[in-house]
């Protein structure tokens, strides 16, 4: 069942949600609202340029909700948000929110390529940017504006006064609270809790990124249960590195802290930042994403009130988990995707299943079955299949709202993207496994082909569509490649066309020209006269991939 591009969940599964109290009957923003009004003193959100108790935080959202419904925007409509990790964008992302408006996760690295496909599918209102020396944001807004014809309000965070578009900061403090406070309380009671409150993207799909409908009570209760799973109260102080409109910023950090009055500390992926912050901020929990296992080490030795780390991105590199455990603080592995479903080591799972396994699902309503891939023909345990989910915060659908004609793409992937039974196809291999008598899943490869570069996820096929468009590339095939810093980066083996010559160089230039993100870029290319192909006349990417690596390994490998 549809509805305004919305894939719903089925009536009985609604009415069993209901009853085990996962979903509620409040919106997102009434249960955050009475959280901040149970500890209106306590610091909400700590980030480089400042800090706020909930509070604060509260007062300036119900000023900016009110400043946004009086330039012409309707509850519902959304918002594309391309900022980075500050105290400007969670006063933005609670001000949306109480307004009724709909946070379109995107990326602040996103450019013309990703923001007008997003733009287009979201049918956006407004497009929100945080100005940055290293880009002008403001003239790409006004760009985007002329090339999405939904696009009618221009909204900045950190921009200088008198500058274009309208500035957060300056709604934030303008308004009598209480007259604010009444019209966000008009707003969220006209809302359905089981409507759209925020759209994530996917990370492992074909083509530009997919839309992901999170409804209200179901992300609440996402976020509720990863704090329940870990024993936080208020008394936490939950770190966060990667970007915060990230599904797992969103989850595990800001609302997760919040759904127990704790205080989200929002930190750039910078070694010269977080280890300070360690001591300096009290922090208590951390997500490790892999790559920073090279300063695993300093970590602890900076670390005074560190007593939980979650390793999340791939399986942990050998050693980092020991550096944790070596000073005792706890170290669990956590499992998810923006689609919903998360999978992490409770406080009380045994070593083994910490050290190997990715633990067990957040919500007894959780439901998982490892299919052979390509059938819906379930594996027994410790046989490898296709991880395949559904549950109480896990989508029915990608959600479009276009037309239907426009919506077709959409329509099409939601048919392969899920089983008959509606269980979601993450698109990784994984399987049960017991550990220490305990029944706990494994994450063992993937079947989608994507890169996870340092967390950001890139569809090899989007690469490769837009490589096949170079004048000068005959064939062409995109592989990971290792890289000890980031986990995986992008190679791209081409077959030039005769007597045009390409390399490295040509190609980012072309992806810049294209208005591509940057961190999708290729990072090495491989010219051969042919590519690999199996037996049967298929592209040969595992012969790609050991070349790659066999080339990294060698000390004299060079770039083309």
């Amino acid at each position: 069942m549809t509805r305004h591009g919305l894939v719903t969940h089925p009536a009985a599964l609604v009415e069993r949600y209901r009853r085990a109290g996962a979903w509620s009957d409040s919106t997102l923003i009434q249960q955050w609202q009475k959280i901040a009004d149970a500890f209106p003193r306590k610091e909400s959100v700590v980030a480089p340029d400042g800090r706020l108790t909930y509070a604060e935080l509260s007062v300036a959202g119900d000023r900016i909700a009110a400043g946004l419904l009086d330039l012409g925007l309707v509850p519902g409509e959304r918002v594309l948000f391309q900022t980075t990790n500050s105290i400007g964008a969670v006063l933005a992302w609670f001000g949306v929110l109480k307004a009724g408006l709909v946070p379109v996760c995107t990326l602040a690295a996103h450019r013309h390529h990703e923001i007008e496909a997003i733009g287009h599918r979201a049918a956006a209102a407004a497009h929100l940017v945080e100005v940055s020396p290293k880009f002008d944001m403001q003239s790409f807004a006004a760009e985007m504006a002329e090339r999405v014809p939904s696009l009618r309000v221009q909204l900045t965070v950190a921009a200088e006064p008198g500058t274009a578009g309208v500035r957060i900061e300056d709604l934030a403090g303008e308004g009598d609270p209480a007259a604010a406070r009444e019209r966000v309380e008009a707003v969220q009671a006209s809302l359905d809790p089981d409507d759209v409150a925020v759209l994530q993207l996917s990370g492992g799909t074909t083509g530009t990124p997919k839309l992901i409908p999170r409804l209200h009570h179901e992300y609440w209760c996402n976020a509720r249960e990863y704090a329940r799973t870990l024993g936080w109260d208020a008394g936490a102080r939950v770190a966060h590195v990667l970007p915060i409109v990230h599904n797992a910023g969103i989850v595990c950090t800001l609302h997760g802290a919040h759904s127990v009055g704790a205080t989200a500390l929002l930190l750039p992926p910078v070694a010269d930042v977080i280890l300070p912050a360690m001591a300096g901020e009290r922090i208590t929990d951390i997500i490790a994403a892999t790559p920073m296992a090279a300063f695993a080490a300093p970590m602890v030795q900076s670390a005074t009130h560190l007593r939980r780390v979650i390793i999340s991105g791939s399986k942990p590199p050998e050693g980092m988990f020991e550096v944790f455990e070596g000073a005792e603080i706890w170290v669990g592995q956590l499992y998810g995707m923006a689609e919903g479903f998360f999978s992490v080591t409770p406080l009380s799972a045994p070593r083994a299943a910490r050290r190997y396994s990715v633990g067990v699902p957040l919500s007894p309503l959780d439901e998982v079955v490892v299919l052979a891939p390509g059938t819906e023909t379930e594996v027994p345990d410790g046989e490898i299949g296709e991880l395949c989910v559904r549950g109480p915060y896990t989508i029915r659908g990608y959600f479009d709202a276009r037309s239907t004609e426009e919506a077709e793409e959409t329509v099409a992937h939601n048919a392969r993207a899920f089983t008959s039974q509606g269980f979601y196809r993450t698109g990784d291999l994984g399987m049960t496994r017991i550990e220490d008598g305990y029944r706990c899943y494994s994450i063992e490869g993937r079947i989608k082909d994507v890169i996870n570069r340092g967390g950001e996820k890139i569809s090899v096929d989007e690469l490769e569509a837009l490589l096949a468009g170079h004048p000068a590339i005959a064939a062409v095939a995109v592989v990971a490649m290792p890289d000890a810093r980031l986990g995986e980066k992008a190679c791209a083996y081409i077959v030039p066309q005769p007597g045009s010559p390409v390399d490295l160089a040509d190609i980012q230039h072309y992806f810049a020209h294209r208005g591509v993100a940057k961190f999708k870029w290729p990072e090495r290319v491989e010219k051969v006269d042919a590519l690999p192909r199996t037996a049967v006349g298929k592209i040969d990417k595992n012969a790609m991939r050991a070349d790659i690596a066999t080339r990294l390994a060698t000390p004299a490998a060079t770039t083309p």
